[in-house]
């Protein structure tokens, strides 16, 4: 399967409500094992569809190396959430440190619920409503704000947003190298 280049910081489509997934897509099944292939490469635990320039609501994700990592094993494997719904986050909020693919090699603490209680379709197109906490939460939340046109960067003070801005500007201009495939900057 082919590994997709990554949209980075400043593409339009990264700042853009995506539109829910059509169920009559022949080429989704493709589409998702792309997505999961482009993650694995890329290092990543979560890829959403904005990130490789579609605007759907789907994103993939596989913490469990996170999670075991963090003693927080969970086991869930490979996981595909089609047009999910955030319906609550819950719980104390925790500042953790968040990197992002179409943000190369920029970091910074973002404070989220510990809880969070969504709706999806899974790669079967049943309807699942689930609960996850922990990091798992703090992935979902992440690749959920991508289908909502929020980056973890939205999340910064002002201070830190300005703290960033050279780095945000060279990533804008393509001045940035990766160990995977990004779009080419114009």
């Amino acid at each position: 399967m082919p590994i997709l280049p990554i949209v980075t910081y400043n593409d339009p489509v990264l700042k853009r409500k995506a539109d829910p997934v059509s169920f009559d897509n022949k080429e989704l099944q493709k589409l998702i094992q792309d997505m999961f292939d482009t993650m694995y490469n890329s290092g990543g635990v979560g890829l959403a569809a904005p990130q490789i320039g579609k605007s759907i609501r789907l994103f993939v994700m596989d913490a469990d190396a996170m999670t075991e990592e963090l003693d927080e094993e969970q086991d869930l494997g490979p996981m595909v959430f089609i047009n999910p719904v955030i319906l609550s986050k819950e719980g104390e909020k925790s500042r953790v440190e968040e990197g992002c693919l179409s943000i190369p090699e920029l970091r910074d603490d973002v404070s989220r619920p510990d809880r969070v209680t969504i709706r999806y379709f899974d790669q079967t197109f049943q309807e699942q409503t689930r609960v996850f906490d922990g990091w798992v939460s703090r992935v979902i939340q992440h690749e959920y704000d991508h289908l909502e046109g929020v980056l973890f960067i939205d999340y910064l003070s002002a201070f830190r947003r300005t703290f960033h801005k050279a780095a945000l500007k060279r990533i804008e201009t393509g001045q940035i190298e990766t160990s995977y495939p990004v779009v080419p900057k114009n």
